[in-house]
């Protein structure tokens, strides 16, 4: 029997990657810790030891997914179209944390890490509005994040002939500007 290694350099962020690389295989329900442990090369006892469990880990990845999602959406600028398009390439870029994320009964929705990285993300979308609205507007603000996820959702199910070959940016900016530059 082969020895298992633990000379990680970071072994959290080890199996968040395989936890990633599973999920972008056989979606968020289609693996265990266990399975995760074999991808990573650790003992089998390492993810729940770093996470406590499933749900443990996918917050974990919701947390780290909402950040990068609110890190990205700033640093598109100030054009709302511009916005748009990184929240699809971000969904495009980071399958498995988009995956997660919206699907609020895999993880803890009261953990104040996702609940502080989920408002920053909500929040620079709300400045997003008031860019284009002068105010902030529900409305504007829920039809803009149903355009942007919807197309992004449906780009990366394959449902858009254009996912096949295309770029995801080229094809949702005529999109955007749609409703956004009208």
């Amino acid at each position: 029997m082969a020895a298992i290694s633990y000379h990680h350099g970071d072994l959290r962020r080890t199996i968040l990657d395989a936890a990633a690389a599973a999920i972008a295989e056989s979606g968020p329900a289609g693996w265990s810790l266990r399975e995760l442990a074999r991808r990573a090369g650790v003992s089998h006892a390492a993810p729940a030891h770093h996470f406590g469990d499933k749900t443990g880990l996918l917050t974990d990845l919701a947390t780290e997914g909402f950040g990068l999602l609110a890190d990205a959406l700033a640093d598109a600028g100030d054009d709302f179209v511009d916005v748009g398009l990184a929240y699809v390439r971000f969904a495009v870029d980071h399958r498995a944390h988009f995956e997660v994320m919206f699907q609020p009964d895999l993880y803890r929705t009261d953990d104040p890490g996702v609940t502080a990285a989920r408002d920053r993300a909500g929040h620079v979308l709300e400045e997003g509005v008031r860019q284009v609205q002068g105010e902030h507007e529900r409305t504007t603000e829920l039809a803009a994040w149903s355009l942007v996820h919807g197309f992004a959702s449906l780009w990366i199910t394959g449902a858009l002939s254009e996912s096949a070959n295309g770029d995801p940016e080229a094809s949702a900016r005529p999109v955007l500007r749609r409703l956004f530059e009208q």
